[in-house]
């Protein structure tokens, strides 16, 4: 596993990560190989597998940081604030400042374009839906008043499905702005959804 305390690796990792990413954006996730990332990045195979622990994640690269944000959002929570209501208002903070990871930051079109045109990739995000769904579950934990798999997987789905459609209408030409929009309601509707359907353990309520 990479040493991510090591300000060094680090370093290297997201000059591989970039790398790589204009590689698979040129000339398309499959027809890239691992040797060419290597080459180009000025670093071994080797050096590429001590950082990625597959080839996919050298384009997704920032899947671990939902996890850490989830745990953080969880871990941190201003007593008497439920699990669901946490979540939604660390979904609406990503949208508000057009993360990249709430999929509305305006310059990654090309990287969506990639990731779906790529089966290895669309398998990989699934593969990590059930991840996320586990580690959720495991933060909310035994004190959580209720279905703790039940919970983390009506969250996850309801957060993919927000962001799936997002993506196809961005994909589509929508206006950005407009988008930003529809996402923010969209997102308090999806939590809204899970908040009802195992409802009686947060007391949430929604932020428009």
């Amino acid at each position: 596993m990479p040493n991510r305390g090591d300000r060094g690796g680090s370093k290297t990792r997201a000059r591989i990560a970039e790398v790589a990413t204009e590689l698979f954006l040129e000339h398309g996730f499959d027809d890239v190989t691992i040797a060419q990332v290597a080459a180009a990045a000025g670093v071994s195979k080797v050096t590429v597998f001590s950082h990625f622990e597959r080839k996919e994640d050298l384009l997704l690269d920032r899947l671990p940081d939902i996890a850490d944000l989830v745990r953080t959002a969880l871990r941190e929570r201003p007593d008497g604030t439920g699990a669901v209501e946490t979540l939604r208002r660390a979904a609406l903070t990503l949208a508000d400042e057009r993360h990249v990871l709430s999929g509305l930051s305006g310059d990654i079109e090309p990287i969506m374009r990639t990731i779906t045109a790529s089966p290895a990739l669309i398998a990989r995000l699934r593969a990590f839906s059930h991840e996320i769904e586990a580690e959720l579950a495991t933060e909310l934990g035994p004190a959580f008043d209720g279905d703790s798999t039940l919970a983390a997987a009506l969250l996850v789905a309801a957060y993919r499905t927000v962001a799936v459609e997002t993506v196809r209408r961005r994909l589509a030409g929508d206006d950005l702005a407009d988008l930003a929009t529809t996402h923010r309601q969209r997102l308090n509707r999806a939590f809204d959804a899970v908040e009802h359907g195992i409802g009686g353990h947060s007391g949430d309520s929604t932020q428009e």
